[in-house]
């Protein structure tokens, strides 16, 4: 018998940043290690990843990371543990391993797994699944140890048309639950939708009407990953005697790769180049980054692409997944696009790009594992109660239906839960540009006063020897009033500093850390008085 701890270090009662831990005895597995994209009051902020700090700690009992598809959500922050881990062996299959090597992640820690084919530990092993998503090769984990399965869906849905590297195998997820379960871990990004997701993640026949339908030229903007959809679009286009050009170096390296593997399939006579670009019937795929959301769009809207140049003649299709975040940056680009006198056609509201499990798939995907315990997980709090409550539809015990928050430890003793109310300490970890370090709080709370209020800069300058100020104060605002219009003010804000800076001068010594904390003192009370604003001051006092 053994002790088990399941915990989550994100993507609990949050959507993205996704990474659970099983520890079994004294050994850990992890399953998935993803980012998630920063909302519009996290200023300059690229992504979030997990506080991984646990796991450095006990990086020596770490068996494997298990990815279980190539989504930034689920794999975006491998890279950034293996900075800290470098040892780290990472598990994944085909297209999940292109995609870790494209992020940067060395090939030499990424161990190649096939579905079906079980991973041997000491005293457990590990059995991936293939499942359907909108990426190839993706698939569930099950841990199986001495108690039961552990169960981990990672994005899925059900749907018998797809084929191939897309294909779900039922009947191994039904012979897993046949075996017994001890705990299920499924996502709940849709368990507020109703029904099944398929068939409406179907769009083909919507990209072939707008292809069918628009004599000029057509601009499709798709994440690389989403190879479901760019899958759907070349076959939409075939025998339509258009050319498809692919923008962007990473799009078309993921589209060659997938053709080689034969993950999607096209003639390669529809392949247009540069030459193409401005053909009336060319088709473009325009590579969309979560980071910089339609970034390569406005790019072209304003005129500064070094390829496309756009015409009012053209037709704009958004075939991306639309996100709360990002909802206000797509309605404002859509609405310059129509006013440039583009078309813009966008897919009907039943329509689901995303590919993830909703309330029948849920079910059906309990009743085929029927573990003893259930944990939602994977989406904001309110999903997961949601995919609670078909848990307990289905009869699991209230008892036994596990609402975490990360952090929070769920361990089992001889295949039983416990009150165990022990946390591991986690936190968000922000980051900015090529930087592995957290940005932190401070910095955020500065740049929204930066981007609220502005900054007042104080300069000034003291004879090293006379100790007498020689040059100043000079005043500079950047983002907080117009100068010409408030040279009164300016000339007040250098009578403060300089009288500050006068009275804490002697013949022998000048207080710099006195001035400084002086002048950012009475002129923050100054200037709220005169303005209700808390610009960040500045000051920046020097001797020659």
């Amino acid at each position: 018998m053994s002790k088990i701890k399941i915990f989550g270090l994100g993507g609990l009662s949050e959507s993205g940043k996704n990474s659970y831990v099983v520890e079994v005895d004294n050994d850990i597995y992890v399953f998935d290690a993803g980012i998630k994209f920063a909302s519009g009051n996290l200023l300059g902020i690229d992504y979030i990843m997990p506080d991984f700090n646990y796991l450095v700690k006990n990086r020596k009992r770490i068996k494997g990371l298990f990815i279980t598809h190539g989504h930034k959500e689920n794999m975006g922050a491998v890279a950034d543990l293996l900075k800290d881990i470098p040892e780290l062996k990472v598990y994944a299959t085909n297209f999940t391993k292109f995609e870790l090597i494209e992020d940067g992640v060395n090939e030499k820690n990424i161990i190649l797994i096939k579905p079906h084919k079980k991973i041997n530990f000491e005293n457990v092993s590990v059995f991936p699944i293939a499942v359907s998503h909108s990426c190839p090769d993706a698939v569930m984990y099950v841990l199986n140890t001495k108690d039961g399965a552990i169960c981990y869906t990672g994005d899925f849905i059900i749907d018998p048309s797809m084929q191939g590297a897309y294909n779900m195998d039922l009947g191994k997820i039904a012979y897993v639950g046949k075996q017994g379960v001890l705990c299920l871990l499924s996502e709940s990004s849709f368990a507020e939708k109703n029904g099944h997701t398929s068939p409406k993640h179907r769009l083909i026949e919507f990209y072939r009407d707008v292809i069918n339908h628009h004599e000029n030229r057509i601009l499709f903007s798709v994440l690389p990953s989403h190879l479901y959809t760019i899958s759907e679009i070349f076959a939409a286009a075939a025998n339509t005697h258009r050319k498809i050009v692919i923008m962007g170096k990473r799009l078309q390296n993921v589209i060659n790769f997938s053709k080689n593997e034969g993950y999607i399939d096209f003639s390669s006579d529809i392949i247009g180049d540069l030459s193409n670009v401005n053909d009336n019937d060319a088709i473009l795929l325009i590579m969309d980054d979560k980071t910089t959301p339609y970034a390569n769009m406005n790019k072209i809207l304003n005129g500064y692409d070094k390829y496309v140049t756009l015409k009012n003649t053209d037709t704009i299709v958004f075939a991306e997944p639309k996100y709360d975040s990002t909802e206000k940056i797509l309605v404002k680009l859509q609405n310059e696009l129509a006013m440039f006198g583009c078309s813009i056609e966008t897919y009907d509201n039943d329509k689901e790009i995303l590919h993830h499990a909703s309330r029948e798939d849920l079910m059906l995907m309990i009743k085929l594992i029927n573990p003893k315990y259930y944990m939602p997980v994977k989406g904001e709090y309110r999903y997961m109660v949601n995919n609670a409550n078909l848990a307990s539809a289905l009869k699991i015990p209230d008892s036994n239906i596990l609402l975490k928050q990360n952090g929070d430890v769920a361990t089992f003793i001889n295949g039983e839960l416990i009150e165990d109310y022990s946390k591991v300490k986690v936190n968000d970890v922000l980051i900015d540009g090529n930087s592995n370090d957290d940005v932190g709080d401070l910095v955020i709370k500065d740049r929204e006063m930066l981007s609220e209020n502005g900054i007042v800069l104080i300069s000034a300058t003291v004879d090293k020897y006379d100790k007498v100020l020689l040059v100043g104060p000079e005043v500079t605002t950047r983002g907080f009033i117009y100068v010409k219009d408030s040279q009164n003010m300016i000339n007040e804000i250098k009578s403060i500093c300089e009288d500050i800076i006068n009275r804490n001068i002697t013949p022998t010594r000048v207080d710099y850390n006195q001035i400084k904390v002086e002048i950012r003192e009475e002129l923050s009370k100054y200037l709220y008085q005169e303005t209700e604003c808390k610009p960040m001051i500045i000051a920046v006092v020097q001797e020659v």
